[in-house]
């Protein structure tokens, strides 16, 4: 390939990129880039200046130089030219574009560690199996791009890595110039990775609002989006216990009228309640439907279902007092009716429980049951639980 095919394929590449870029920036103010004089035949390491909060990747570029050779451009120059880390990712195109323009006769193997302590045993016998990278063969210039996803170099909370040379000049020594830059992900830098989300999340299930949820996971992920937009990590944990607190309820208030969130826990509500009232748990069905009320989303169905489970524990002021709530709501619902004709029955007030049920007898609450089958079903329901049936056979023959 000659240069000007090979400048033209980096300028595609670098314009494709451009527009295809990550959300994250080359750091150039905590690159490494140090200058090393190595010992004939010794063995060295090199830290890392520490790779900032967020680092998903680096780049880094290695050059052996004779005696009184200087490097004519630094990689942080030459990764302006390329905004985003999968521009240098391109095969060899791009780790030739990244290669120094010079480098000396002399060569040395190196390895990439994670741990100070497997960068000293390197040092001691030369060894490379605890290496997360390793080049075995001598080299006088190399440039690689190690990312998160396929390098056991970069972890998500690394921040130093160690470089091991051992020179292959058995007589002078030689110069190393080492340079890293790493690439840092802008959401990663704030701080917040898997764990520190989890432990927001875990958080939220516990709160008041979610166990009021059959899923609250809509709901505590809406609160974690907003921490983490409002606060780094560092920043969040350094609050108070009592500014945590008062985080969470004003972002979940927030989350809480999410239109989405707000419809699947009222959903939730109504479908618990549902299931309460079958097993006869009508107290504590009254609460979950009080709280759809309380925050002013009841239809005319939930007061329904609050008016027929104060009827089973024979609170009937309240039952009528919500049943009428449903009537302003929707005045069309037959089942608020029925449950209105059956509180004013078993408050020994037969003639307005008669006049509601012989108006209505010809229709159905419900597209498939008939307004005299559910009045059948309720009273063998009401005569179980103890409620005064004297009337009952009363309503009844009112039907025939």
């Amino acid at each position: 390939m000659t240069f000007k095919k090979l400048a033209l394929f980096l300028l595609i590449t670098v314009s494709y990129n451009t527009f295809a870029q990550k959300d994250g920036y080359w750091d150039k103010e905590r690159a490494t880039t140090k200058e090393i004089i190595v010992s004939a035949r010794d063995r060295i390491t090199i830290k890392t200046e520490d790779l900032p909060i967020g680092t998903t990747e680096i780049v880094y570029r290695i050059t052996l130089l004779d005696e009184n050779q200087q490097m004519t451009s630094s990689l942080v120059s030459m990764l302006k030219a390329i905004p985003d880390p999968y521009g240098i990712g391109q095969g060899s195109a791009g780790a030739v574009f990244l290669m120094s323009k010079i480098a000396g006769d002399d060569s040395c193997t190196y390895a990439l560690f994670t741990s100070n302590d497997d960068a000293k045993k390197y040092v001691d016998d030369g060894k490379t199996e605890k290496a997360c990278y390793a080049q075995v063969d001598p080299v006088n210039k190399d440039a690689k791009r190690l990312s998160i996803d396929k390098s056991s170099c970069i972890k998500q909370n690394s921040t130093t890595i160690w470089f091991g040379f051992t020179s292959k000049n058995w007589v002078l020594n030689q110069k190393v110039v080492l340079e890293v830059v790493p690439w840092v992900d802008t959401k990663l830098n704030r701080g917040w990775n898997q764990d520190n989300k989890n432990e927001i999340i875990s958080l939220c299930k516990t709160s008041t609002m979610a166990q009021k949820m059959a899923n609250s996971d809509d709901f505590c992920v809406c609160i974690l989006e907003k921490i983490m937009k409002q606060y780094r990590y560092t920043e969040f944990q350094k609050l108070l216990a009592i500014e945590k607190t008062k985080a969470y309820k004003d972002f979940g208030n927030a989350c809480y009228q999410d239109v989405d969130i707000s419809k699947n826990v009222y959903n939730d509500l109504r479908t618990q309640a549902s299931t309460l009232i079958k097993l006869q748990k009508y107290n504590e069905a009254i609460q979950k439907l009080n709280t759809i009320i309380s925050d002013g989303k009841a239809t005319a169905l939930d007061y329904s279902s609050i008016g027929y489970s104060y009827i089973l524990t024979k609170q009937y002021a309240k039952a009528i007092k919500s049943l009428k709530e449903g009537e302003k709501l929707d005045d069309t619902e037959l089942m608020v009716k029925l449950n209105l004709a059956h509180v004013y029955l078993v408050s020994d007030d037969y003639s307005e429980a008669k006049a509601i049920y012989k108006k209505y007898q010809t229709q159905n609450v419900t597209d498939s049951l008939s307004w005299k089958e559910k009045t059948k079903q309720d009273f063998i329901v009401f005569e179980k639980a103890g409620l005064p049936s004297k009337d009952f056979e009363r309503v009844l023959k009112l039907y025939n």
